[in-house]
């Protein structure tokens, strides 16, 4: 039996975020803390949920402002301490819960960049945790059109909040036909991003491949050699420059961008698996 709970955290500026959490009958070994990516929300990840679960790991996930349930402009963020304050807020939230359980973070896409954010720009709050895990981390070139871009570059000082649909291929998400068929249904998932949110991410990627030799934690990078909407090559640079020896790396041949959907999901949940139990105190 899986225990499951939902509720609302308050951030740094006092917005009210979803987040739920998922407890197996046991004592949990640890915590794996999900950051979804952009457009994506924290119902997304259920079967590293269901993995997980079954082998005596708790998982807790949010809706980051804008996304899900949480409140927000969709895809909107006046900087990217926004998202760095939600994340430091959520796991201070989860060690108030469980101060004696280890926690893991894995951040997905965009979430991936919050979570490499957070760990370089917070190295004391960063030390606490066991461990990093970006999946599909969106590190590099994106699968966004070059006119997008340049929009969201030029409106981001005068329109900030001006927001254009992303462009990004559902299909490009998993091989599983059943799976991008699920999102086209999904009412929760959406497609937009703001002119200001492009600037900060692009300015934040730069500044994470920057900083990667301070990188002090255990790392796992999980990419898709297929991935059309965050190119695997950012995260192998990324790999290289990081300055810490605990660090891994696996491309999955021909896959896609949702990792834990696609056609390979229970070897990349294998992995995720392995690599946590190397990791535990």
């Amino acid at each position: 039996m899986v225990y499951h709970n939902e509720g609302v955290f308050k951030s740094v500026d006092g917005l009210e975020l979803y987040y739920q959490n998922w407890y197996p009958e046991v004592k949990a070994k640890a915590i794996l803390v999900i950051v979804h990516g952009l457009g994506g929300h924290s119902d997304k990840y259920s079967n590293i949920v269901n993995h997980l679960t079954a082998k005596d790991y708790a998982v807790y996930g949010l809706d980051l402002r804008g996304h899900g349930r949480s409140p927000g402009q969709r895809g909107h963020i006046n900087a990217w301490a926004d998202f760095r304050g939600d994340l430091s807020a959520f796991l201070e939230l989860i060690q108030t819960q469980q101060p004696q359980s280890p926690i893991f973070l894995l951040g997905h896409s965009l979430g991936a960049v919050v979570v490499c954010d957070y760990i370089l720009r917070c190295p004391k709050e960063a030390a606490k945790l066991q461990g990093a895990i970006a999946l599909a981390p969106a590190i590099g070139k994106v699968g966004v059109s070059k006119f997008r871009l340049l929009v969201g570059k030029l409106l981001s000082q005068i329109w900030p909040r001006f927001s254009l649909t992303t462009g990004l291929d559902l299909s490009a998400g998993s091989r599983d036909e059943k799976v991008v068929a699920a999102y086209a249904q999904d009412t929760l998932r959406h497609n937009l991003g703001s002119a200001r949110l492009a600037t900060e991410y692009f300015t934040t990627v730069a500044w994470i491949h920057a900083h990667a030799p301070d990188w002090q934690i255990p790392l796992l990078i999980l990419h898709g050699s297929s991935d059309r909407i965050a190119s695997p090559e950012g995260g192998e640079i990324f790999y290289k420059n990081v300055g810490c020896s605990d660090k891994f790396r696996i491309e999955y041949p021909e896959a896609y961008h949702d990792l834990q959907a696609d056609l390979n999901y229970q070897q990349v949940l294998a992995d995720i698996e392995n690599w946590l139990e190397n990791h535990l105190p």
